[in-house]
């Protein structure tokens, strides 16, 4: 059943969980996310980024989900990851989606505020949560979102609370020392940015960059108010090499090339949900 972010998250926070945030592309993936979900019986976000908008229709992406998610009973959000765009922004609420993310963290301050704000009061009217995102996240290897020359800007709780208290946001995406992609060396998350962040906003937090974070850091940030995980690179990685190996052992009809990369998929996201925390 397909749900508003805003319920599993909250839920999430106050029992210092993470909901595992899995981005899909095509059928295949959101396929796998939503069993993985249903079979481990835990609320999964299934998140579609804008990016992916060449892949398929905002609205399609919807009809997929809707299809897929009325089978299960447990919580699925479909959410509108990394969008810059207001306009797409927009249309995603209207086609359905239970939550959006605004990233206006390259724009100044200001007008990343004054767009966030814009988002939460046409989303909020409609019954759609809004996570926004301040500060950076640097490039790793294999990422897909941001560019090569992105640096970490880590997030200032100051600003962080001035932009919650006049966005009305009901999710910060953080920058604490998390990178989109797979690590080359081995992450230093700044837990004690995070708890003063925690300590001054009192919502759920997110995390971008899951793939790779290891699962006692994982653990750590739970408790200090991460309630959302993002994780991109490694299903993609994964997927790949798994179909690469199949189509090395043996010639297998078209058909049958789909179902295994639904449980490749399910395979990473079944690994992130046994140690985000969830209950």
């Amino acid at each position: 059943m397909l749900v508003n972010f805003k319920d599993i998250l909250n839920e999430a926070y106050v029992n210092h969980y993470a909901i595992g945030s899995f981005n899909g592309y095509n059928y295949e993936t959101f396929k796998g996310i939503i069993e993985a979900g249903s079979e481990t019986k835990t609320p999964v976000i299934l998140a579609f980024g804008a990016k992916y908008l060449k892949n398929m229709s905002l609205e399609t992406a919807y009809a997929i989900s809707k299809s897929l998610g009325e089978t299960s009973e447990t919580p699925i959000c479909l959410h509108l990851d990394h969008c810059s765009d207001l306009d797409t922004v927009f249309r995603a609420i209207r086609a359905g989606f239970g939550s959006v993310m605004y990233d206006g963290s390259a724009l100044p301050f200001e007008e990343n505020v004054k767009n966030t704000k814009l988002v939460c009061d046409m989303a909020h009217a409609c019954g759609v949560s809004v996570e926004a995102e301040l500060g950076s996240l640097a490039a790793g290897e294999g990422s897909h979102e941001g560019m090569a020359s992105d640096v970490e800007v880590y997030t200032q709780p100051m600003l962080a609370k001035e932009f919650a208290d006049v966005t009305h946001v009901d999710a910060l995406a953080v920058s604490i020392g998390t990178v989109h992609g797979l690590y080359k060396a081995k992450p230093n998350i700044r837990f004690d940015i995070l708890e003063t962040i925690n300590n001054l906003l009192s919502i759920p937090l997110v995390l971008h960059g899951g793939s790779g974070v290891p699962e006692k850091d994982i653990l750590l940030s739970t408790a200090k108010g991460i309630a959302k995980i993002n994780v991109n690179t490694e299903i993609s990685v994964y997927a790949v090499d798994k179909t690469t190996e199949l189509l090395r052992s043996k010639q297998p009809h078209f058909s049958e090339v789909s179902l295994h990369q639904v449980n490749y998929v399910k395979e990473i996201v079944k690994k992130y949900i046994s140690f985000f925390g969830q209950r």
